[in-house]
């Protein structure tokens, strides 16, 4: 399997949601959506019979790829060796950082790490080829970085074994930290279940001046909410202040989403992103993101009345 996000691959993902989403569209009285809307539903297993009660229904989507760091990715790989098929149903990695301990510098800490962890290295790494599984091997990156430079892409959804999977929102992803029996399930083919979040809509003005900066938004954000406000519920980013923010300053600000405690938070494509996209030699998906902008950005309805479409 290619486990890389190329041009055919993310096309077909969004050629998938145009077809879900014409269907939920018409179930829903082919009313404005969301940004998440259209990414979530656009990933229905199921998109004309599933039931559709916002923080009451559950979910069976289908991501279009799995990413695990080391020390959760074992236990998740022998469950996945049990399931009896050749290779992973989606595009799936592993990334060894986590047993990596910083204490001395790179040059001391990797040795010491690839002694005391050979084994395990050496499982993850030979599973990971036996399955078609994408191996970082240690000193690779860290799992969530490596993600956003490599395979995230706007509009896409991912499960990911790390809390910090939620990165990828930076890059117009709805990306989710899940527990190593969720990957297991993806894996091998099976639909993710979730409880339908609910929506939080943050309107962002104005631009970044002095000495602040993206942490400060997501900081502001956290007193407001507080470490629980985001429980079951996915943050939406809108707003003209979006777009003086780069592609990594997003990134932070969804990647610390999870410290509301929400399943996660997602930004609408812009040509920041795009220009990010090119930097990390994938202009074409850069290309293609602008093809489907009506895919991966809210309606226009929604920010000229965001009451009417977020729940908070």
């Amino acid at each position: 399997m290619n486990i890389d996000s190329t041009p055919a691959f993310v096309e077909s993902v969004y050629k998938k949601m145009e077809k879900n989403l014409a269907i939920v569209k018409k179930r829903l009285g082919n009313r404005a959506l969301t940004l998440m809307e259209k990414i979530v539903l656009g990933h229905l297993s199921d998109p004309e019979n599933q039931d559709l009660q916002a923080g009451k229904s559950f979910l069976l989507l289908n991501p279009d790829r799995v990413a695990m760091q080391d020390a959760t990715a074992q236990m998740a790989l022998l469950q996945f060796m049990s399931a009896g098929v050749p290779q992973t149903a989606v595009p799936s990695s592993v990334h060894c950082d986590h047993l990596l301990l910083g204490r001395f510098g790179s040059d001391k800490d990797l040795p010491i790490a690839l002694e005391a962890n050979h084994e395990v290295f050496e499982f993850l790494g030979s599973v990971s080829n036996k399955y078609g599984v994408g191996f970082w091997k240690p000193g690779s990156g860290i799992i969530h970085q490596v993600v956003l430079e490599n395979y995230a892409f706007p509009g896409g959804m991912m499960i990911g074994t790390d809390s910090h999977t939620p990165n990828a929102g930076g890059l117009g992803m709805v990306a989710v930290g899940v527990g190593g029996s969720d990957a297991v399930d993806v894996m091998a083919g099976f639909p993710w279940e979730v409880k339908y979040p609910k929506l939080v809509g943050v309107k962002l003005t104005g631009k970044l001046n002095g000495w602040t900066s993206p942490k400060d938004v997501i900081l502001k954000l956290l007193g407001i909410m507080t470490v629980k406000g985001g429980t079951n519920k996915i943050v939406e980013y809108f707003g003209e202040g979006v777009a003086s923010l780069s592609c990594t300053g997003k990134g932070t600000i969804t990647n610390m989403g999870a410290e509301l405690g929400a399943t996660t938070s997602v930004f609408p494509f812009d040509e920041s992103m795009a220009r990010y996209l090119s930097a990390t030699n994938r202009a074409a998906l850069a290309d293609l993101a602008r093809k489907y902008k009506h895919l991966v950005t809210a309606d226009a309805e929604v920010e000229k009345d965001p009451a009417k479409y977020y729940d908070e």
